[in-house]
């Protein structure tokens, strides 16, 4: 049995896709505008090692699965595919089929996976130096890469469209712009923004709204980048940004918090530490702005330890529901004020990002080499499907301090630009 016939049993006759192989062999219309090809047998070890993505990320990032055409379309496509489809009968046959050397043939993964065994010797899961490596291994990349990808703004998060037309950084502004609205905030507030990437929060709130500014990040490339865009935009006297943990952060007395995607990587065991850390921060009466990723319903696991995600491009992240985080906010103290899902336009952010990275692929792959673009262009496209089918969600949460009368400090109906 040939490579074309198992990709042909696994997707079916009509999949308007496109197999060539090593072995000759093809399947799928050949007008097809995506094609996916299987250059070696170290694919077929690859997969034999880890069945599923684990395994076809592995062979495509090392180069020896090649995807000709959108990225996009092809795991859209076959989001449904599974190998569980295929009667036990035809796998054995498969399996005879394609013998015994790229079965037993062991291949190291790419060097682009963040091997179990280094975090684990950085302590559990969420220490201090272990959460490090983990932030290190994903940000850290290049400055110059992420100004490519993520475009003038660097902002790496979810973006708010006004419009499906709006240009990226339109909707980048637009998405400081409504965090500040919900926060409220006023000239000579005092701001702690935590995960604060490349600063953009922290200098959106100091240019727009006079706001002195405090962001931390565990990244150094970030808090170097963020110090110089503070520095160039005169803002030093309100605005700055210090690569530490925010666990580490002693000043309080603040007026508002903003955590725009750093929740993904706390962790679910460590949720109300979490809360109760930026609660005891707060003035009476001050806000927390939550924006993180999360999942549909509370029935999904927060985090697959041999996925693809977990391995190449977030280790230890964690997802949970808006519920939980919901409730978790509460028990620290915090009363929930609003909340809203911004699922779609995450799709799109992820979107213009993917055209940002195939607009500069050969500059991005000269500057941080062809597997760890790969990486990117995998993870992007396969987040872009994750969204648009509600695999995956985008939560912001406003929740406040109540002072000593238990009085919320906020208008019976405020006058925001709100969805």
């Amino acid at each position: 049995m040939k490579l074309a016939e198992i990709f042909e049993k696994i997707v079916g006759p009509n999949a308007d896709v496109q197999f060539v192989a090593y072995d000759g062999s093809k399947a799928g219309p050949p007008t097809a505008d995506v094609r996916l090809e299987v250059k070696s047998p170290i694919a077929v070890a690859y997969l034999a090692q880890a069945p599923g993505e684990l395994g076809l990320a592995r062979a495509y990032v090392s180069g020896h699965i090649d995807v000709h055409g959108d990225m996009y379309e092809l795991l859209n496509r076959m989001w449904t595919l599974t190998l569980n489809d295929i009667p036990l009968s035809e796998k054995i046959a498969a399996v005879r089929a394609l013998g015994t050397k790229p079965l037993l043939m062991r291949v190291p993964p790419p060097p682009q996976e963040m091997r179990r065994s280094t975090l684990a010797r950085l302590g559990s899961r969420h220490a201090k130096q272990r959460d490090a490596e983990a932030i290190h291994h994903h940000y850290d990349v290049s400055n110059q890469f992420y100004e490519w990808v993520l475009g003038p703004s660097m902002a790496y998060t979810c973006a708010v469209f006004p419009t499906a037309d709006a240009t990226l950084e339109e909707a980048q502004y637009a998405k400081f712009d409504l965090v500040a609205k919900k926060l409220d905030l006023q000239p000579g507030m005092r701001l702690l923004d935590i995960g604060c990437g490349w600063g953009g929060m922290v200098i959106h709130a100091a240019r727009e709204y006079g706001v002195k500014a405090l962001g931390v990040t565990l990244s150094r490339q970030q808090a170097e980048w963020a110090q110089k865009a503070i520095a160039e935009a005169g803002l030093s006297e309100l605005a700055e940004v210090r690569f530490m943990d925010y666990r580490d952060v002693k000043e309080s007395g603040f007026d508002r918090v903003s955590s725009i995607g750093l929740t993904e990587h706390i962790g679910k065991d460590n949720l109300l530490s979490y809360f109760s850390f930026l609660y005891s921060k707060l003035k009476p009466g001050g806000r927390l702005l939550n924006h993180c990723i999360t999942r549909p319903t509370g029935k999904e696991k927060t985090i697959n330890k041999g996925g693809f995600i977990n391995r190449y491009v977030f280790p230890d992240g964690e997802l949970e529901s808006v519920g939980h985080l919901v409730r978790r906010m509460e028990d620290t103290g915090f009363e929930v004020r609003h909340q809203e899902n911004l699922r779609e336009h995450y799709a799109l952010t992820l979107r213009e990002w993917c055209a940002n990275l195939d607009a500069h692929w050969d500059e991005a792959v000269r500057e941080v080499g062809r597997g760890t673009a790969r990486v990117w262009r995998l993870y992007m496209a396969g987040c872009v499907v994750g969204f648009e089918r509600n695999k995956v969600q985008l939560h912001q949460i406003l929740g406040v301090k109540l002072d000593r009368d238990a009085q919320s400090q906020m208008a019976l109906r405020p006058s925001l630009d709100w969805p």
